[in-house]
């Protein structure tokens, strides 16, 4: 059986996984973490939404949650993410974290916990997403003079922008094309003039409940490509977190990806 912990547990994407948990074979939900606030101290299925106490307390310090864990599953903020991930490499304790905004400090850190522990970071865990990363690569590869376009939408509560998929999907279409992160345009504004060759657009639009668009645009003279993903709920994507939970126990310390845990790239 592998203990998990949960943190961002009164949270939407924490009851979700904790659900998940709770239903799976061979896990079992060992402890909920919670910042400060009106959730902690109270059992974790009556915070998450379960219609059951499961004898399991909703705690605001994650150290104090993690005797006999193997693995926590992060969904909070890159902050606390950065933290929890320190907290688990001091306690020898996988982690799965798919908070967004990274920014390249941040993930340092994440990467300097990693040497000690294996640590699975995505900006999206569905299966779909990153069957999409895959196809965009293809593409991007078979379109080399096209122009690449990306547009995501999401719920008006969303507090990172652009996306960290929407980022992933330029930084893979970089890639493929051979060009530097610098091709990724986040902003334009005022007389920008020509369209730049090799410029990757990221556009960004929030409002209502969307729970994820992202479309991924190959423009040429005479033709368009569109490669889009919409998510209808939330569940797809705790459900990629669950599989990661399940997977990275006793895996050799590093980073890892959702391509590898879903088996769409040979794990290291």
């Amino acid at each position: 059986m592998i203990n998990v912990v949960v943190t961002g547990a009164a949270g939407r994407m924490g009851r979700e996984i904790m659900r998940l948990v709770r239903a799976a074979e061979g896990l079992a939900l060992s402890g909920a973490v919670e910042r400060p606030g009106p959730a902690v101290g109270q059992d974790a299925g009556l915070v998450g939404g379960l219609g059951e106490a499961i004898g399991v307390t909703v705690k605001h310090d994650l150290a104090a949650a993690l005797s006999g864990t193997d693995v926590v599953v992060d969904f909070t903020s890159v902050e606390a993410s950065v933290h929890h991930a320190e907290v688990c490499a001091a306690h020898g304790v996988a982690l799965v974290i798919g908070s967004t905004g990274f920014t390249p400090a941040a993930r340092a850190q994440v990467e300097l916990a990693a040497r000690r522990i294996p640590v699975v970071l995505s900006p999206n865990m569905s299966l779909g997403v990153n069957v999409m990363f895959e196809l965009v690569k293809q593409a991007a590869r078979l379109l080399p003079g096209f122009d690449v376009e990306i547009v995501e939408i999401h719920h008006k509560h969303k507090r990172d922008a652009p996306s960290g998929t929407a980022v992933r999907l330029g930084e893979v279409a970089a890639e493929a094309l051979g060009r530097t992160p610098e091709a990724l345009c986040f902003a334009r504004q005022g007389i920008t003039g020509e369209r730049p060759p090799g410029q990757i657009g990221i556009q960004t639009l929030r409002g209502g409940d969307v729970v994820g668009e992202h479309t991924v645009l190959y423009l040429s003279d005479g033709e368009r490509l569109e490669i889009t993903h919409r998510a209808t709920s939330r569940t797809h994507f705790a459900s990629g977190a669950v599989r990661a939970a399940a997977w990275l126990p006793g895996k050799a310390p590093g980073v890892y990806d959702m391509p590898e845990v879903l088996g769409l790239r040979s794990a290291r």
